[in-house]
């Protein structure tokens, strides 16, 4: 079943990228008392990935946080070393990359999709959402291949 709107994100284990290395988090702890954007890629340093989803989110930090986001956060079924390299390489401070290296909080969210033809295995799709104190606010799911729904362009459009 796919996570929607209303529903509580599920309590999963995900690794924070840091320039220290990975470090554990809970789901349901890291995400209780914000309100946060997040977003999810089927791979960082994927083409899509780097050149428009990323960015976008690096541009219009400044204006996310202005309308009441307090973190921004990314999400990929990559380990914290490939996400903390591709935030350094493209990203920002201001974008904190999660790690979801077991594709768990992917699987629980029901938003997998099957890369095997690209020889990827199980990825998330790509996807957007506002989540406020643990709670969905909003969700931006793409259709295959697609991008614009889950942009920052459209975040900012919703809030």
């Amino acid at each position: 079943m796919t996570i929607k709107v209303g529903d509580k994100i599920p309590d999963v284990q995900l690794s924070l990228a840091t320039a220290d290395g990975p470090v554990p988090v809970k789901t349901g702890d890291y995400f209780a008392g914000k309100r946060i954007a997040l977003f999810a890629v089927p791979g960082a340093y994927t083409p899509t990935c780097s050149a428009k989803h990323l960015p976008s989110y690096v541009e219009k930090a400044g204006e996310l946080k202005g309308k009441g986001v307090d973190e921004i956060v990314a999400t990929s079924v990559n380990d914290a070393f490939v996400m903390g390299a591709w935030n350094k390489d493209q990203g920002s401070d201001d974008i904190t990359m999660l790690a979801d290296g077991n594709g768990q909080f992917a699987e629980a969210l029901g938003l997998t999709m099957d890369g095997s033809k690209f020889g990827m295995g199980t990825r998330s799709q790509r996807y957007s959402m506002i989540v406020n104190d643990g709670v969905v606010e909003q969700i931006n799911v793409e259709a295959p291949g697609e991008y614009s729904a889950s942009s920052a362009e459209t975040m900012l459009g919703q809030l």
